[in-house]
């Protein structure tokens, strides 16, 4: 149980059954480590001011007795607050004691590697599907940062109790991969150049190293842009897991998995089945307008040839038949569009869906546009990005953004090695943090004593490590990341002060001792941190 859970729990016990306590964390101490707005509810159900509700309820947690005498009566052997105060118009600002700080630190260091994660013996089965970029082409920035956002998601979801699974969805048949099959036959001059053919110059390269195979095959652009599209996926593949360290635990294949295995027809059937398809036109319609969609979509064209969303919507059955409770769908920024038809298919299915669509990235550098790539085509790759700043950066970056904002990507800034780069500073606060414990030598222990940690930055240390839980299940609710990136950077400033202000070694034997197990849970909580967000935890800089 996190701290701000037992602090909702002891104030839920103190007021009728059924009202909602949350708590927030001011940004000020003078306000409190926590503070909450209950009394406001409170007033409300009795028809009385917030303010009085507030001293209430603080003189119900504190009494009028010394505040530690009630505190180890009300909580237990290590007494949760320090101070409760009432403030006008009715807020309950509430400061911890050291004891209950000081217990938070010894449940890191039990806890160890699994500090922050949840055990739930009902995990909910979550398919996050992303990247999923046709075949054609190499990986563009916006596949990148749907890629390092799905990956970081996953991660956090796993922490809060749930089982996932990490899909790319492969579109491996169909329309683009004849249109790629044609582009390539047409980059030799074989046949003439069309408007929507791929044009980029990896499309002329593997013509010509492949060119025996394109002539033998000029007939059958569906079997050459098959053939390129797999040795494409093999490059994807190599970036996303090797470059990357994107993790996927399934390649679905459109071809094998969804039409082969007769999804398409199966999805078709369903729509029926329920009344939802008409026809128009000569085309079969799918009444997506009654469920959200802005007008209703063809599933199968005039000429009997089945829609791209068609087979998504037999993607999304295929889904659903593999007992997912939920499916998250992460798109890029030419997707917007799709969003409210394939929600309408979820709801068909009775699958809960979420569809995240993340916008577009802007390269900078000193605040102005720059242009950047090795190739003579018109965009950047994902791949070219990690060779030029670095993965561990282009991922922090990337996640330090919602991905529903535009962004600008300052590749100066991603290059520097220094304390004005995030998740520098953030990594090299792990790096000081293991420096202090081998110059000091001390072993530290979760049963040391830690009365000693007594000074306000000892303090706002500790109770940025005890934040780290409800900072994971709040991005688990919200799928979010970027607060726990900005969550990186405040425990990564409290241990940076923690460093220039206290010592370890040279002190008495007691403070020396139970700093070094706040070093040592400050150690925990960073590695455990930079393995949710996916970035590594170097042990020198």
């Amino acid at each position: 149980m996190t701290l701000r859970e037992k602090i909702t729990a002891k104030i839920e016990g103190l007021i009728p059954k059924g009202t909602d306590v949350s708590l927030s964390v001011p940004e000020n101490d003078t306000q409190g480590h926590y503070s909450t707005n209950v009394a406001f509810k409170l007033a409300k159900q009795k028809g009385v001011s917030p303010m009085e509700e507030a001293e209430k309820l603080a003189s119900k947690l504190l009494e009028s007795a010394s505040p530690k005498t009630v505190a180890k009566r009300l909580f237990g052997q290590a007494e949760l607050f320090e101070r409760v105060e009432a403030v006008t118009p009715g807020f309950l600002n509430m400061w911890l004691s050291q004891n209950a700080l000081a217990s938070e630190l010894q449940i890191i260091l039990k806890e160890k590697k699994n500090y922050g994660i949840v055990k739930s013996k009902k995990k909910k089965k979550i398919q996050v599907e992303y990247i999923s970029a046709n075949p054609t082409g190499p990986l563009t920035l916006a596949n990148g940062r749907g890629g390092f956002f799905g990956d970081a998601l996953s991660n956090i979801l796993e922490a809060a109790g749930n089982a996932v699974e990490r899909e790319y969805y492969v579109n491996d048949t169909g329309n683009q991969i004849l249109t790629f099959g044609k582009s390539i036959i047409a980059s030799l001059g074989i046949i003439p150049t069309e408007e929507e053919f791929y044009k980029g110059e990896y499309v002329r390269e593997w013509a010509k190293k492949n060119k025996s195979f394109v002539l033998k095959h000029k007939n059958n652009p569906m079997e050459i842009g098959k053939r390129a599209a797999k040795d494409f996926l093999r490059g994807t593949r190599n970036t996303i897991e090797k470059g990357a360290h994107i993790k996927f635990d399934r390649y679905t294949s459109e071809d094998r998995n969804i039409h082969k295995k007769g999804y398409v027809k199966k999805a078709l059937a369903v729509f029926k089945k329920g009344g939802r398809v008409y026809e128009q036109d000569g085309a079969v319609w799918l009444r997506t307008k009654d469920f959200g969609d802005d007008k209703d979509r063809v599933l199968v064209k005039q000429g009997g040839e089945p829609t791209y969303f068609l087979a998504d919507a037999g993607h999304y059955l295929e889904t659903k038949e593999r007992k997912f409770d939920a499916k998250i769908n992460i798109l890029g920024p030419d997707h917007y569009g799709y969003v409210a038809r394939i929600q309408a298919v979820a709801k068909i299915f009775g699958l809960d869906s979420r569809v995240i669509v993340t916008q577009t990235i802007r390269l900078v550098s000193d605040g102005k546009e720059t242009k950047m790539s090795k190739r003579k085509g018109k965009f950047i790759t994902f791949e070219e990005l990690i060779s030029e700043v670095g993965r561990d950066a282009a991922r922090f970056f990337f996640l330090m953004t919602t991905p529903e904002s535009h962004m600008d990507f300052d590749l100066k800034l991603a290059k520097e090695r220094s304390q004005k780069n995030p998740v520098f500073y953030i990594q090299y606060a792990l790096v000081r943090a293991l420096s202090i414990l081998k110059k000091s030598k001390i072993k530290t222990s979760a049963k040391a004593s830690l009365d000693a940690l007594q000074t306000d930055v000892d303090t706002k240390l500790i109770r940025e490590l005890a934040r780290f839980p409800e900072v994971i299940a709040d991005s688990a609710k919200d799928y979010k990341i970027h607060p726990i990136t900005k969550y990186a950077s405040e425990l990564a400033k409290a241990f940076h002060n923690f460093y220039e202000k206290e010592r370890v070694a040279g002190e008495a034997k007691n403070i020396a001792q139970a700093r070094a197990v706040l070093v040592s849970a400050s150690i925990i909580v960073f590695q455990n941190l930079f393995k949710i967000l996916g970035i590594s935890a170097p042990k020198k800089m």
